[in-house]
């Protein structure tokens, strides 16, 4: 049983590797090259953006399943993946402007965006700059509740705990994410992924993150786009304050943060419904 459960594992990225091979670049604003790899066709594009320390890769299983019927376009956020470094700061805004850059060299004249986690952020930033061309966002376990948002203590004293021994309290961090009974391998492969990034720059990104929670209500209202949030259910969501700002909830049971990895199909089924929505 180990052994099937490891061969599910490593199957979506052999797949994922025979499609990918070398991914094409796009110039972000601050002239920092942005990988990305596209495959299948049809409108509406869906454009994946990874959470925080991830990259395109964690988006495998979705690759494989929804270039069947759409154009799919898996994005590396500045400092994360094959794309360059560099920057400053590792601001939302900046990272809305790679995703805005790599849609703009397409030509993609309807998209739905698709974030996990920070991506959700960063996708509101994105659809700032496509005017007329997002037709949805659809957030992946981003936000469980809407307000006022993390102030600055609260987000200080968070990223501080990783600061003093960056890989290993990530790594707890991460494991602490799934839920009870995840596949001990994707736990440890995730973990160790994500707590092997350059410590610069996911600290700061993370405070950039965390401190966007006090902006998103203002976004959310400027953008005024459709906007789905698929949640796991490993801790509350609270819908009222989601449904006040516009963002529909659908909740993934027995999942944990990392449900498109942990769970595939039944994440994809869920993906689609929500793209079905927004297509509308």
């Amino acid at each position: 049983m180990k052994l099937i459960a490891f061969i599910n594992i490593l199957l979506p990225f052999f797949i994922f590797d025979q499609l990918q091979g070398q991914p094409d670049f796009a110039n972000s604003p601050d002239s920092i090259r942005i990988a990305y790899e596209a495959h299948g066709n049809g409108i509406p594009a869906l454009i994946f953006v990874h959470g925080w320390s991830c990259d395109r890769s964690y988006w495998k299983n979705q690759v494989v399943s929804f270039s069947k019927n759409f154009k799919v376009v898996a994005v590396d956020l500045a400092g994360h993946g094959e794309s360059g470094l560099g920057r400053k700061s590792w601001t939302i805004e900046a990272f809305g402007c790679d995703v805005a850059a790599v849609v703009k060299k397409l030509g993609l004249r309807r998209v739905i965006l698709i974030g996990h986690s920070m991506g959700g952020d960063v996708i509101t930033e994105a659809a700032r700059q496509l005017p007329g061309i997002v037709v949805g966002l659809i957030m992946i376990d981003t936000y469980k509740k809407l307000g006022p948002g993390r102030t600055p203590q609260e987000v200080k004293a968070f990223v501080d705990k990783l600061r003093t021994d960056f890989k290993d309290s990530t790594s707890a961090l991460v494991k602490s994410m799934f839920a009870p009974g995840s596949d001990s391998s994707l736990v440890n492969w995730v973990a160790s992924d994500m707590s092997s990034a350059p410590p610069a720059i996911a600290l700061d990104a993370l405070d950039h993150s965390f401190s966007y929670s006090r902006q998103i209500p203002r976004t959310l209202e400027e953008i005024k786009l459709p906007v789905i949030s698929i949640n796991s259910d490993s801790s509350p969501t609270d819908v009222e304050s989601m449904e006040h700002y516009g963002v529909q909830v659908m909740i993934m049971q027995g999942a944990g943060h990392f449900m498109m990895m942990e769970d595939p199909d039944r994440f994809n089924s869920l993906l689609k419904k929500a793209i079905a929505k927004l297509g509308q």
